[in-house]
C-alpha cells in the first residue's frame, strides 16, 4: 500500500477527474474537517448529542481483527480505500444529504442478501444475458445502511489497477441508473460536495473555492480556458455560484449544454446578478436569441415541451427578471436597435467587420479575431464576449472550433 502524507484539501485539486480532490491525503484530517461544517451548518436540535460532544460524525476507528473478520465472512479483501476508511472510523453518520448511516464491519453485507429489491434496478437488455461474473446487483457490496431511498455499494467485479472496487449511488427518485465512481474515496468525495453545495457551510473550504474561482477568473482572461473550465466545473459542484456564471461563459464558445443552474434556481447571489451590465447587456441579448432559434418569443403560453432557459427561468416568481425581459422587449422593437458589443472601441470594430464582411465568413472571422484584444469586461465576473452569439450570423460563424480559438486570446489587457 502507497505510504499515506497528509495533505490539506485546499492544497489539492485534481482536475483530471472532477472529484479527486483527496486522493493521497489521510481519512482522518478530512473527515474531521467535514465533521466541523456539518456541526456548523446543521441545527443543534437535529444533531445527535454524541456528535455535537466529540465533533465528529464517525464512529471509533475498527482494529485489524474487525476488518479481516468481515473480509473472511465476505470471502474477500476489501478495496484499499475503503478498507482504509474503516480503519479510521468504523461507520458514519451523514454521507452527503441524502445518506443517513452507513455501515460498519459488523453489518456489512452483499446487496443480494441485505437489500434484495433492488435487482429491478440492473441495467441490462432482454437479450442481453448478465455476464458470466455477474452484474453490479449480485456482485455489489451494500455500505449504507439508512438512506432516502437510496443505496451506496461497490462493485467487487469492476477493479482497477490500485485494487479499488467501483462505487455507486443509486436513489429511486432519481429515476436513472446508477451513478457510477471510480473508487469509494471518489464517491466520498462526490458526497462531500454535494453537502457543501447544498448547506454552503462558511469557513476554509468554501473560502479555498472562492479563490480557486478568481484565479480561474484570470486564467480564462489570460487564455487559458481549459484549466479555467476544469477548475470552475470543480468549484460548482461545490455550489459556488459565482463558478457557474463563469462556466456558462466559457460553454457558450465550446459547443456545451450550459444548465444556467444560477438563473434556474434563484438566491440573492444570483438575484443580484440581474443588476449587472454582463447580464443586461451580454446574457439577456442571448438568451432572447435563443428563444428566436427556438422558434417562439418569451412568454409564449403554448410551450411545446422542449422550453428555452429563459423561459423555464419565467416558470419561477422572478418580478426582477420579469421585469428586464419587458424591458428589453421594449427595447428590440425600438427603430434602429442594434446589438451593442461592448466597450466604443470593439463594438465599433465588431459593427464595421459585419457590415464589410457579411458575404466572407473567412474575413468575417480575421476581423472578429483582430478586434477581440480590444475587448474588455463590463464587470468582474465578466470574461468573454457572449453578446456576440447573439447575432444570428456570428453565432453561425463561430462554431466550436473557432470558440476555442477565440477564448485561448488574451483578452481584457491580460
Amino acid at each position: 500500500m502507497p505510504q499515506k502524507r497528509p495533505m490539506s484539501l485546499i492544497d489539492f485539486v485534481v482536475v483530471s477527474y472532477p472529484f479527486a480532490i483527496v486522493r493521497g491525503m489521510e481519512w482522518e484530517s478530512w473527515l474531521r474537517r467535514w465533521s466541523e461544517e456539518w456541526i456548523r451548518a446543521t441545527e443543534p436540535d437535529r444533531l445527535d448529542p454524541e456528535v455535537v460532544r466529540r465533533r465528529w460524525l464517525g464512529f471509533d476507528p475498527a482494529d485489524e481483527a474487525a476488518v479481516a473478520a468481515a473480509e473472511e465472512r465476505l470471502g474477500c479483501g476489501l478495496p484499499p480505500s475503503y478498507r482504509d476508511f474503516l480503519l479510521t472510523t468504523d461507520g458514519w453518520r451523514d454521507a452527503g444529504m441524502f445518506v443517513w448511516r452507513m455501515r460498519d464491519t459488523g453489518n456489512l453485507a452483499w446487496l443480494r442478501d441485505a437489500e434484495p429489491h433492488w435487482e429491478i434496478w440492473v441495467d441490462l437488455d432482454e437479450d442481453d444475458p448478465p455476464p458470466e461474473d455477474g452484474d453490479w446487483f449480485t456482485r455489489g457490496l451494500a455500505i449504507s445502511l439508512e438512506a432516502d431511498a437510496g443505496v451506496l455499494f461497490l462493485d467487487s467485479g469492476d477493479v482497477d489497477e490500485d485494487g479499488e472496487w467501483a462505487a455507486y449511488s443509486l436513489f429511486s427518485w432519481r429515476a436513472q441508473p446508477p451513478t457510477r465512481y471510480p473508487s469509494f474515496r471518489a464517491l466520498m468525495e462526490s458526497l462531500y460536495a454535494q453537502f457543501h453545495s447544498m448547506r454552503r457551510p462558511e469557513g476554509e473550504t468554501r473560502e479555498s473555492w472562492e479563490v480557486k474561482v478568481e484565479q480561474a477568473r484570470i486564467d480564462a482572461l489570460s487564455g487559458d480556458f481549459e484549466g479555467a473550465e476544469a477548475a470552475l466545473e470543480a468549484a460548482e459542484r461545490f455550489g459556488i455560484e459565482r463558478a457557474t456564471v463563469l462556466l456558462d461563459q466559457l460553454l457558450c464558445f465550446l459547443g456545451k449544454p450550459s444548465p444556467k443552474r444560477w438563473l434556474m434556481y434563484p438566491s440573492p447571489e444570483s438575484e443580484s446578478l440581474l443588476d449587472d451590465p454582463m447580464f443586461t447587456e451580454e446574457l439577456l441579448p442571448l438568451l432572447f436569441a435563443e428563444h428566436a432559434r427556438m422558434g417562439r418569443p418569451p412568454g409564449h403560453s403554448n410551450i411545446p415541451h422542449e422550453k428555452s432557459s429563459l423561459q423555464m427561468a419565467l416558470n419561477f416568481d422572478q418580478p426582477r427578471l420579469e421585469l428586464l425581459v419587458a424591458e428589453y422587449q421594449w427595447r428590440l422593437r425600438r427603430p434602429g436597435h442594434r446589438l451593442r458589443y461592448g466597450e466604443p472601441e470593439f463594438d465599433a470594430r465588431i459593427h464595421a467587420a459585419l457590415d464589410r464582411h457579411a458575404g466572407d465568413p473567412d474575413a468575417l472571422w480575421e476581423a472578429v479575431r483582430d478586434a477581440l484584444p480590444h475587448w474588455r469586461p463590463r464587470s468582474p465576473d465578466h470574461i468573454a464576449p457572449v453578446v456576440l452569439l447573439a447575432d444570428p450570423v456570428l453565432a453561425e460563424l463561430i462554431d466550436e472550433r473557432r470558440g476555442r480559438e477565440l477564448l485561448s486570446i488574451p483578452r481584457g489587457d491580460r
